[in-house]
């Protein structure tokens, strides 16, 4: 084959890596949850950047590999060995700064994804807010108190301790303020992950562990158990309601309903079939009514 037709599949070949890598990083921000918090946008941008980074990375060496392939092949009836050589110093200097460059940026820009966030403050995210909605909510949260919410975790269902000393088995948050969730846990390793938030926190025993974000779309959410807390870690889920502040304070106002089943008490009275099962120990769950009366007690106290 001609040089020429060398040099035009390999720019073609560019071409098409580069646009192919970025109309996947834009695509995948359609691959994530709905956006529910001020965090969710930046969080977002590092995906798709990451996206479109693992799509050059893979795009490349597939092409280079295509390429060797179709211009690089042995000739027919070739069957000689090939030149056979030890070092290349040139390559080798390629694939140590290459790669090393491209963690440096990916962790730089990693890290400036952090800082952005608010993570640290509302000072902070007032001098960071990229958007006009971002910016609106920063300065209306400098002026009003924070929100805090105890959450418990155990296995396996949570419960969340308001400031006027009421306890449910539902998390309420007020629209665009500022909330601080004091996070523990009862017995082992949980997980407190909401994907619509895009955020996610290790809850670990004997720690109190404060966190912080701001929810900015009304709606319900779930929330998850992200870490195997044990055998039904995956049923220990509770809803998520972000509304108006109005509605908030109504519903605070309002008499604590723990009526919420607790799905692994009803997973482990009413076993599904299994093809399969390890007949390991568990802990046994407790019933809805039994925590229905432990928070109503801790309430009253």
């Amino acid at each position: 084959m001609s040089r020429t037709f060398e040099y035009i599949a390999i720019a073609l070949g560019v071409v098409a890596i580069v646009v192919t890598s970025y109309g996947l990083g834009k695509l995948s921000y359609s691959w994530m949850p709905l956006e529910a918090s001020t965090d969710a946008r930046e969080i977002d941008h590092l995906f798709s950047f990451l996206v479109t980074m693992g799509s050059v990375i893979f795009l490349v060496v597939m092409g280079m590999l295509i390429y060797s392939l179709i211009f690089n092949r042995a000739a027919p009836g070739d069957y000689t060995e090939g030149h056979a050589f030890r070092h290349n110093w040139k390559l080798e200097v390629v694939w140590l700064v290459v790669p090393t460059l491209l963690v440096l940026w990916i962790g730089i820009y990693s890290f400036n994804i952090y800082v952005r966030m608010d993570v640290a403050g509302p000072k902070e995210l007032l001098a960071s807010a990229s958007q006009p909605k971002d910016l609106e909510v920063a300065a209306t949260n400098t002026n009003q108190a924070l929100v805090t919410i105890g959450v418990v975790a155990k296995q396996w269902a949570w419960d969340f301790h308001y400031p006027d000393g009421k306890i449910d088995r539902e998390l309420h948050l007020p629209v665009d303020r500022r909330v601080r969730l004091m996070l523990q846990s009862e017995d082992v390793l949980h997980g407190f992950y909401v994907p619509e938030f895009r955020i996610k926190q290790d809850i670990i025993p004997t720690r109190d562990i404060a966190f912080q974000f701001i929810p900015n779309r009304v709606g319900k959410y779930k929330l998850h158990d992200s870490q195997l807390s044990g055998t039904y870690f995956a049923l220990m889920e509770a809803d998520v309601y972000v509304e108006t502040q109005e509605d908030y304070q109504q519903w605070l106002a309002r008499e604590s309903d723990n009526a919420a089943r607790n799905l692994a008490a009803l997973e482990y009275t009413n076993p599904h079939e299994r093809v399969f099962d390890s007949h390991y120990p568990t802990v046994v769950p407790a019933r809805s009514e039994e925590i229905t009366a432990s928070n109503d007690a801790i309430a009253k106290n």
